[in-house]
Parts: structure tokens; C-alpha cells; sequence
């Protein structure tokens, strides 16, 4: 399963930024079969790690990933957003990501104290990013139990960022 995915994603070089290698998702996401079997394996490794309640996932290929896992589960799902894209009072947290600076939102209402929650994305990086949107679900009280990601980028050393907030039960199905 692992090679039929890796084999539909696309290289892009020089996006969004020069030196930047883009991992393009879309031939995953159009392919019935490998959608299917991309969301079974998400769903198998988040529950080894434990139950969960609710899926959020990062915008905005995390929405894509995230939905269908929670429809698959049958639990909710929460989406973090880009500053400014969710109407309601929101939390947010800055970080730094390999070609800048940004932040991330989400609803102050999203998560409630104690609940299990997963986070899913579709790449990990330098770890930027999950980061920060470990630390929103921290502050409104979530129990992270596990993140997952269709794509790692060893050499950048995301997972090692990310180890500060959640020790365990990080998993990536493809690794660059």
C-alpha cells in the first residue's frame, strides 16, 4: 500500500517558493483506491494509539484527510486555520515554518477539557506548524493522541520539534 501511494505523489520543484520541493497530493486524493486505503491506514494507526473523539486536522490539506478519517470513525472534526478564516472568537499560535513566518487558528469553542483528540496533516516538515497546533489544542485542554501525516521529510526534522509537545504516537506513512 505504502509504494502504490508514494508512487501517485508528484514532485513539484520551486513551490511555493524557490528551493522548496512540493509533495502534490492530488493524484493520492483522485485515486479511489489509494484515498481508500490512505484513510484505513490513518484510521488503524490512530486507534493503536488509543480512542479519540474528535479529528482536526490542518488547513488545508489536513481538512481533506481529516474529514473523511472522521466520517470513517464516526466522530467529529475540527478544522485549524490560516488567521482571519474562522468567523467565531478564536485562539492562535504563531510558528515558523522552512520558507517563513505565519500562525494558525482555531475556535475557542473547538475542544473541550479533557477530550481525546487526533491531529492529521498531510506532511511533516520541519514540524512548525503541528507544533502550533498542538499547542492550541493544549491551551483549550485537549488530550493529543496521536498525530498523524501522509508524508515526513526526515531531514528536516519535524518529528524532533514535535516530541516536545506529544512523545509518542507520531506516525507518517511515507518518508522522504
Amino acid at each position: 500500500m505504502e509504494h502504490a501511494i508514494k508512487s501517485l505523489i508528484r514532485n513539484i520543484p520551486d513551490f511555493p517558493k524557490p528551493g522548496i520541493q512540493f509533495k502534490d497530493i492530488t493524484p493520492v486524493l483522485s485515486d479511489s483506491t489509494a484515498l481508500k486505503n490512505l484513510i484505513e491506514w490513518f484510521k488503524l494507526s490512530i486507534e493503536a494509539a488509543g480512542e479519540v473523539e474528535l479529528i482536526v486536522g490542518i488547513e488545508s490539506r489536513g481538512f481533506i484527510i481529516g474529514s473523511a478519517l472522521a466520517h470513517e470513525m464516526g466522530i467529529g472534526f475540527v478544522p485549524i486555520r490560516k488567521p482571519g478564516k474562522l468567523p467565531y472568537e478564536t485562539e492562535s499560535a504563531s510558528y515558523e515554518l522552512e520558507y517563513g513566518k505565519d500562525s494558525v487558528e482555531i475556535h475557542v469553542d473547538a475542544v473541550h477539557q479533557g477530550q481525546r483528540v487526533a491531529l492529521v496533516d498531510d506532511l511533516l516538515a520541519t514540524g512548525g506548524t503541528a507544533e502550533a497546533a498542538c499547542r492550541l489544542l493544549k491551551n483549550l485542554g485537549a488530550e493529543i493522541v496521536a498525530v498523524a501525516f501522509l508524508i515526513e521529510l526526515d531531514a528536516l526534522k519535524g518529528r524532533k520539534k514535535l516530541k516536545n509537545t506529544i512523545s509518542e504516537n507520531i506516525f507518517s506513512l511515507i518518508h522522504y
